[in-house]
């Protein structure tokens, strides 16, 4: 048997070895495809950030005027509160705030399967600004109030899509049972999700008056730091509900930008009263991606 033959007898028996690789890799192909137009077709209005791009100064980022924030296509922000399965003794009106288990899970995939990519307020904030790149289809995943269910459940799925979020805590829950803890929220900030401020007991902030700035904000912003270690710079209004008193209060305490729930921007500080979509519990996966595309 001479060396060629040998050869051949080899490459066949090679060949037919791997038709299953073959056939992962083309179905892979296939399933890469489609998804990578949809996001050139995107990239056109939000051209892709790269990775390798530095940390974001926002020191360094020139504010823009209230024209030319109001002016940039608004990108979607979601708003979670409760991830858990519904309760007989749930309310009509809780249930709205509940998205159960099951649907947040879906509603992750759909958002990942659909091509979104979540960002971060310093990214958001340097776009309305500077009108800097975006990755394609960006969002943000926001939540609020410190409940414990959106460490244990909504953060392992967020990480199986390189989901990163925004949790706006209320520090007079921490450690309380249902809640989380201090070294919880250290460990999301560590993973690179965004601590940021939601008053110490939720009390409304068109109410506030003399110490109540205090209260609420100074001293849940210093201890929100003292446990990340990193400054706090965004804040969501209790209720989703705001005034025009408010803002200056918290410009004077650092904070660049807050974020409230469904109304109209403002239109002289459209950067204190970015839009939030609140993802009901009622929603299915399907009717969240619909509410997204028209909302913003």
């Amino acid at each position: 048997m001479n060396k060629q033959f040998i050869f051949l007898r080899l490459k066949k028996s090679a060949l037919l070895a791997l038709p299953g690789i073959f056939l992962m890799l083309m179905l892979s192909n296939c399933q890469f495809q489609p998804q990578t137009s949809a996001m050139t077709t995107k990239a056109e209005i939000y051209p892709v950030k790269k990775a390798s791009d530095p940390v974001i100064n926002i020191k360094t980022v020139k504010a823009a005027s209230a024209a030319t924030v109001l002016g940039r296509k608004q990108i979607p922000v979601l708003c979670y509160h409760q991830i858990r399965n519904w309760k007989p003794t749930d309310s009509k009106t809780a249930k709205d705030y509940i998205v159960q288990e099951n649907d947040f899970r879906e509603q992750m995939k759909m958002l990942a399967d659909s091509g979104y990519h979540t960002i971060l307020p310093d990214q958001l904030y340097q776009y309305l600004n500077e009108g800097t790149a975006l990755p394609a289809k960006p969002i943000m995943l926001t939540f609020d109030d410190t409940d414990l269910d959106q460490f244990t459940l909504a953060e392992p799925q967020m990480k199986k899509y390189g989901f990163k979020g925004v949790f706006f805590i209320m520090t007079v829950s921490l450690g309380r049972p249902h809640y989380m803890n201090k070294e919880q929220v250290k460990t999301l900030s560590d993973e690179g999700n965004v601590i940021a401020s939601h008053t110490w007991d939720h009390h409304n902030v068109k109410k506030y008056q003399g110490e109540d700035w205090v209260t609420q904000i100074d001293k849940p912003t210093k201890k929100l730091e003292e446990i990340t270690g990193k400054p706090i710079k965004y804040f969501a209004y209790p209720f989703g509900l705001w005034n025009q008193q408010a803002i200056p209060e918290l410009k004077k305490r650092g904070f660049v930008a807050a974020f409230q729930l469904s109304e109209k921007r403002d239109t002289i500080e459209p950067l204190y009263t970015i839009r939030r979509l609140l993802a009901s519990g009622y929603w299915s996966a399907h009717t969240l991606s619909n509410n997204i595309k028209h909302s913003f």
